[in-house]
């Protein structure tokens, strides 16, 4: 090997060490500051009319604040009254219902650690085409009556790519869905670093009838 070709070996090499390292720290600025500036708008138009000014950053220490109030509010007696009584009173409005339960449905699916409020199995369905396949969340499995028959289908959330808090929900025939030995973590990991953060092997779940 020539002293060229050692030394375009060696940059090489060098380069993609660099990229390693730099890449990851660029997306997730990118990423951080999306969620900052959308974040940080929301009350810009309210906080300036208020104060008469407005400064970058603002609006998120405001919602924070806002968010760890709420927190300690609802942390008591009266609070959590106070709280469950708003709760009613949103889920039976019959514009608001859908959008606040859903949401407020998604986040504890993805946040807590109860058996009953989080996604507990990673899948993969068939999607957008027969024979390619998309990592998927397992919601809950239900029946469905067709012309008579009742068949078990699986509802799954399909999440999105590098935001996996985005997707859709597919209600797949059970034996279309392919479960996976695969924590929700690694699930969320895969997604977001585009497939890269991935097993050479992806094991199918073993399950017990």
């Amino acid at each position: 090997m020539s002293a060229v070709s050692t030394v375009i070996d060696t940059v090489k090499r060098y380069f993609i060490s660099g990229v390693l390292v730099v890449v990851p720290v660029i997306l997730t600025f990118i990423v951080l500051r999306f969620l900052f500036q959308a974040v940080d708008g929301i009350l810009e138009t309210y906080l300036h009319d208020i104060l008469g000014y407005y400064r970058t950053g603002l609006g998120v220490l405001t919602i924070t604040l806002l968010i760890l109030l709420f927190g300690v509010l609802t942390r008591n007696w009266i609070g959590r009254r106070i709280y469950r009584a708003g709760d009613r009173l949103l889920v039976r409005m019959p514009i608001i219902r859908p959008i606040y339960s859903a949401a407020k449905q998604l986040l504890e699916a993805v946040t807590t650690t109860t058996e009953g409020g989080s996604f507990k199995e990673i899948g993969l369905v068939e999607y957008p085409r027969k024979g390619a396949y998309q990592i998927c969340f397992v919601s809950r499995r239900l029946e469905l009556n067709v012309g008579g028959e009742r068949r078990r289908f699986i509802s799954v959330f399909v999440p999105s790519t590098p935001t996996p808090v985005s997707g859709m929900v597919v209600i797949v025939p059970a034996d279309e869905v392919v479960l996976l030995d695969m924590t929700v973590e690694d699930g969320i990991k895969f997604l977001v670093s585009g497939g890269v953060a991935s097993p050479a092997l992806l094991n199918e779940k073993v399950t017990h009838a």
